[in-house]
C-alpha cells in the first residue's frame, strides 16, 4: 500500500510563494503519471499539473503557466509544485495523485491561504 503524503501549505501574502511536496510511502516502479490538483470551496477539483514519472514531461494548466512548476525527483519518491506570485485565487486544498499501472493513490491534501 503506497501512501502519499503532502506537505508545505501554509499561508502566505500575495505575491508570495510556496513549495509543495508529496512524498510516496514506496517506491512504485509501475508509476505511470502524478498530478496536483486543487479545490477551493465551493469550486469542483481542478488539475493543477501533471508529469509523467518516467520522462519527466510535464503539463500545467494554461491559467498557471508561467507561475507555477511541477517537478519529481525519482530517487526521493518525491513530486513537487513550486508556487510563485500567488493570488488569493490560488487559495484551496492542494492535492497529489499517482497513477499506477494496479491503481489510483491520493494524498490528504494540504490548505493553501493566499492572504491579499
Amino acid at each position: 500500500q503506497v501512501q502519499l503524503v503532502e506537505s508545505g501549505g501554509g499561508l502566505v501574502q500575495a505575491g508570495g510563494s510556496l513549495r509543495l511536496s508529496c512524498a510516496a510511502s514506496a517506491r512504485t516502479s509501475s508509476t505511470n503519471f502524478m498530478d496536483w490538483f486543487r479545490q477551493a470551496p465551493g469550486k469542483e477539483r481542478e488539475l493543477v499539473a501533471r508529469i509523467f514519472w518516467t520522462s519527466g514531461n510535464n503539463y500545467v494548466a494554461d491559467s498557471l503557466k508561467g507561475r507555477f512548476t511541477i517537478s519529481r525527483d525519482i530517487a526521493k519518491n518525491t513530486m513537487y509544485l513550486q508556487m510563485n506570485s500567488l493570488k488569493p485565487d490560488d487559495t484551496a486544498v492542494y492535492y497529489c495523485h499517482s497513477n499506477t499501472a494496479t491503481r489510483d493513490y491520493w494524498g490528504q491534501g494540504t490548505q493553501v491561504t493566499v492572504s491579499s
